[in-house]
């Protein structure tokens, strides 16, 4: 093939690595196996011959094919872990994939579409939070997430090392709607209530993008998750923690039947404390 791509000894044996007899030597077995002179010598010029042109495209096929059929079989020995994700895992995403030596495709779905995929054997494991005991899967606690306050940077409670909640109930609170994050907003309600107040409720949360630009214009609030809070440029915003925290767990879901083989290593990636 090189000979070919080349129609010179030399050059081919520049790109090969290797000497030029011992190029001309393959060259004239392959010539004697095939019954067929490939090449047209001369003195000055190197030419293909009618048989070396019609061999020449069968010889590319085949080591197309063979390129095909070794990276087939590399796939059978690589691991591929699928993971779905959820909202605001932030800096703890990021330590996980860090931690792992192998190849892993993260999904972003629904919670429970998560769990289904899990389930039928589509994912490996799923991060999630709030979420209780789920028929044929096994959860796994792996941290606290603790919830941030996020407010405009100029509101007086934005120099406060850290926010009663109470100070915040006449704010308009902005929270996605209850169907689309039902355990992030029954727990953010439960604590307003648990600090003396009902939350009066704002514009809903839409984007991350939109409605943080929109606090920065407006008297409202909202939380997020600190470790994704961390990552945020936001000169308008200011992420404050609460006086009394306000924390979510995170779960890794797998199948109970058939965990993925790799589960062990998957854990202690994220185990924080390692």
């Amino acid at each position: 093939m090189t000979v070919a791509e080349e129609l010179h000894f030399g050059r081919a044996a520049d790109r090969l690595h290797i000497v030029q007899p011992a190029v001309s030597q393959q060259v004239r077995k392959l010539e004697r196996e095939l019954g067929v002179e490939l090449f047209d010598r001369s003195p000055r010029t190197v030419r293909l011959t009618a048989a070396g042109r019609l061999f020449l495209p069968e010889a590319r096929a085949v080591l197309a094919a063979e390129a095909r059929a070794r990276d087939v079989v590399a796939s059978l020995n690589r691991t591929v872990l699928r993971l779905g994700t959820s909202d605001g895992l932030g800096e703890h995403l990021d330590r996980v994939l860090d931690r792992l030596s192998f190849e892993v495709e993260l999904v972003s779905a629904a919670t429970q579409a998560r769990l289904d995929r899990v389930r039928a054997g589509e994912l490996d494991a799923t991060f999630v939070r709030g979420v209780g005991a789920s028929p044929g899967l096994r959860l796994i606690p792996l941290w606290q997430d603790q919830l941030t306050i996020a407010l405009p940077v100029n509101h007086p409670l934005a120099d406060a090392p850290s926010v009663d909640l109470a100070d915040l109930a006449d704010m308009p609170l902005r929270l996605a709607e209850r169907g689309r994050n039902t355990p992030l907003h029954d727990l953010v309600v439960t604590a307003c209530r648990a600090a003396g107040f009902d939350p009066v409720f704002g514009p809903p949360f839409t984007t991350m993008q939109d409605t943080l630009a929109s606090i920065g214009r407006s008297d409202t609030w909202t939380v997020l998750y600190e470790s994704h809070a961390r990552r945020l440029p936001t000169p308008r915003v200011a992420f404050r923690r609460t006086t009394t925290p306000i924390r979510m767990t995170t779960l890794l879901a797998v199948s109970e039947s058939s965990p993925p083989k790799y589960l062990d290593e998957l854990l202690r990636a994220c185990d924080h404390d390692s």
